[in-house]
């Protein structure tokens, strides 16, 4: 049995060699690489299960960490900073040769997509880049980041009532964040259960930046259930190979009681208009 002397030592040396490491990223920043692709959100819609299928993939050695969070959070660091989570250019030359085509690398930050000045960052650093967007549910999205800012000690607040309350938590965020590049906004990001879920007006502002082919936007659920198929489709979008995944229990999954009927038959109402201009924006439909 692991003492609590050797747990100690252990993640004293964990935090020593991630020091290491990154010392070494940043000293060799001008030689790697910027991201191909950005998997944009939504939050807890399984961006991180969906980057870990992705990063399978023998052409995608992932990033540093997932979420970077450079294009809300770190921008002040400047594109050295945001290369030194990626890899090598000679790394991904010579893994693409490996292979015998071209290999890629990307992130996953779920915060990009309900950023309002995220698609004016990317287009000035990434101009290229293509995009990966998982829709769920809003509902059970929003209900399920309230769930993860509860555990977390975040929210102080029950979900119906944090809902009641989150215009007037929000007021002026969305504005100011859009107007002042070194503005964070806390509630904005941890307290937006309800506006997370407005799909249709945070994918026009990334629409009014990049073409829409740029942008492969799955139903999470679908993912959930299929995850072969949905990394088919990833595939054929970044143009890769297809693979066989390797499925595993899905990340950051939490268990919380069930959404009681009263509030989910409010929450379905309120979004009724929302996933309306979504199905009209996008052409499909999705089965919620």
């Amino acid at each position: 049995m692991e003492t609590r002397s050797q747990s100690r030592t252990e993640h004293v040396r964990r935090k020593l060699l991630q020091r290491t490491t990154w010392a070494v990223r940043r000293a060799t920043a001008a030689q790697r690489v910027l991201p191909d692709f950005l998997i944009l959100g939504a939050m807890r819609s399984g961006t991180t299960s969906f980057y870990d299928y992705v990063c399978q993939h023998s052409r995608v050695p992932p990033a540093f960490k997932k979420e970077i969070r450079f294009f809300d959070r770190h921008l002040a660091e400047g594109l050295d900073w945001y290369r030194a989570h990626f890899p090598l250019a000679r790394h991904l030359l010579g893994r693409a040769r490996q292979m015998g085509g071209r290999a890629l690398t990307g992130e996953a930050t779920p915060y990009y997509l309900f950023h309002p000045d995220v698609p004016r960052r990317v287009q000035e650093h990434l101009p290229q880049a293509r995009f990966i967007v998982l829709l769920r549910n809003p509902v059970d999205r929003a209900y399920s980041h309230h769930a993860h800012q509860l555990a977390r000690g975040r929210e102080p607040l029950p979900f119906a009532e944090a809902c009641a309350r989150e215009e007037e938590r929000l007021r002026g965020e969305t504005e100011h964040l859009a107007a002042d590049p070194h503005y964070r906004s806390e509630c904005h990001r941890r307290q937006s259960y309800l506006a997370r879920g407005r799909y249709a007006e945070q994918l026009e502002r990334w629409f009014a930046r990049f073409p829409r082919e740029r942008f492969l936007i799955l139903q999470s659920e679908w993912f959930f259930g299929e995850p072969q198929a949905a990394m088919d489709a990833a595939c054929r979008f970044l143009e890769l190979p297809e693979f066989v995944v390797t499925p595993h229990p899905a990340t950051n999954a939490q268990k919380y009681p069930r959404l009681s009927a009263d509030v989910r038959r409010e929450l379905e109402e309120y979004y009724a208009p929302h996933n309306a201009r979504l199905r009209a924006l996008l052409g499909r439909e999705f089965d919620w």
